[in-house]
C-alpha cells in the first residue's frame, strides 16, 4: 500500500521484517568463523554495538569500535572524519552488532556510500561469542 510522504512523492509502506529481507538480499552476509577469516585476510571487523553492551559481553580483539550514529563518517573513505583503517571503497568490512540485525541496516548505509564489500555478521556478536572465537572482556 503507498501513502503520502508529506509532497515527497508516494512511500510504500514496509515493516522492519520484510526491510531486513530487501537489504540482505542484496549482499551475502557471514557467519562467525568466515568472519574471523576474512579478518585475517584483511577484512575491517567494525563493532558498532553500544557501549553497556561491549562493557558486559566483551570484545573481538582488533575489531574497530565505532558507535552506530557515527559510523558512515567513520568509514567514508572520502570523509574528513574518517577512521585510519578506512583506506578504500573496496575494503571489506564486517560490521558486527549484538545479533545481526542493526548491523544489516548499517550494511545497507554503507554500501550506498560505496563500501561495496561490506557486509555483516550473521548472529552478530552473541554468534561469535557461542562460535567460540576470542573475546576480550
Amino acid at each position: 500500500m503507498a501513502v503520502s510522504g508529506g509532497g515527497r512523492g508516494r512511500r510504500e509502506r514496509v515493516g522492519i521484517d520484510e526491510l531486513l529481507v530487501r537489504v540482505r538480499a542484496g549482499y551475502e552476509r557471514v557467519g562467525p568463523e568466515e568472519a574471523a577469516a576474512a579478518a585475517a585476510r584483511g577484512a575491517l571487523l567494525v563493532d558498532i554495538r553500544y557501549a553497556a553492551l561491549r562493557e558486559r559481553d566483551g570484545l573481538i580483539p582488533g575489531a574497530l569500535v565505532v558507535e552506530r550514529n557515527e559510523l558512515e563518517w567513520r568509514l567514508d573513505p572520502q570523509g574528513s572524519h574518517r577512521a585510519p583503517q578506512a583506506v578504500s571503497h573496496d575494503l571489506q568490512v564486517v560490521v558486527i552488532c549484538n545479533e545481526g540485525y542493526a548491523s544489516s541496516l548499517a550494511v545497507d548505509s554503507l554500501r550506498q556510500l560505496g563500501l561495496h564489500r561490506a557486509t555483516d555478521l550473521t548472529g552478530g556478536f552473541q554468534a561469535w561469542r557461542a562460535a567460540g572465537l576470542p573475546v576480550a572482556l
